[in-house]
């Protein structure tokens, strides 16, 4: 049985139709999963990226959160030490006050006992020795207290400087800080 040529061109082209449709089916399955696969990985990379972005805008806001508190405690710590400056200043200016109270009450003492020791001197010049002797030793006692005092406002002025150095240590520390924070 021979078919005529039209019948076998036609049974050649349904056969090279479905020969192509199987090709064209298994090649269009593997190119679409191939752009559906590299689609998914470029959309998972979108998405990490946005979420890193997420991130470091929240990371970002925290750092502006804590600079502020810095910030804040810095400005606290400095209102303090302006409030202990003014403490260790009025101390100062008191300790002073009575030291010259107590030079002033001294040398109200000191001429009292001289216009005294002239009186007895008038008075009484054979007790004249006596009196004499012991202004040496008021004299003498007079400059173990100002030997005292001396001793005393060394040991004030060296808590002067040590007080001084150390908070200009600590302002220096505290503006370092604010410089590189």
């Amino acid at each position: 049985m021979s078919l005529s040529p039209q019948t076998e061109d036609a049974l050649l082209e349904q056969k090279i139709a479905a020969v192509v449709h199987q090709i064209l089916q298994r090649e269009g399955d593997q190119i679409f999963g191939e752009k559906i696969a590299a689609f998914v990985q470029e959309n998972e990379r979108r998405a990490r990226e946005l979420a890193l972005m997420e991130r470091v805008v929240r990371v970002e806001e925290e750092l502006r959160a804590l600079r502020e508190i810095q910030i804040a405690h810095f400005n606290a710590a400095e209102k303090r030490f302006e409030a202990s400056e003014k403490r260790f200043d009025a101390l100062h200016r008191e300790m002073t006050a009575r030291f010259e109270a107590m030079d002033k009450r001294f040398e109200a003492l000191q001429r009292e006992m001289t216009a005294r020791f002239e009186a007895v001197d008038k008075r009484f010049e054979a007790v004249d020795k006596r009196f004499e002797a012991l202004q040496r030793e008021m004299s003498a006692r007079f400059e173990a207290v100002d030997k005292r005092f001396e001793a005393m406002e060394r040991r004030f002025r060296f808590q002067e400087w040590m007080i001084g150095g150390g908070v200009t240590l600590i302002m220096a520390f505290l503006s370092l800080l604010k410089i590189f924070s």
